[in-house]
């Protein structure tokens, strides 16, 4: 069994390419992820 991992790490991006193509190579299970990298700092 095929494992696949999709990960975006801003709001734009969208993950649907990613699981796309995951999918078409033959992963039965795609974890997803969006995470911002955006860090907050003091001023």
């Amino acid at each position: 069994m095929i494992f696949g991992y999709a990960r975006v790490s801003t709001s734009d991006q969208q993950l649907h390419l990613q699981t796309d193509a995951l999918q078409a190579y033959g992963c039965a299970e795609v974890a997803q992820e969006k995470v911002s990298s955006v860090k907050e700092r003091p001023a």
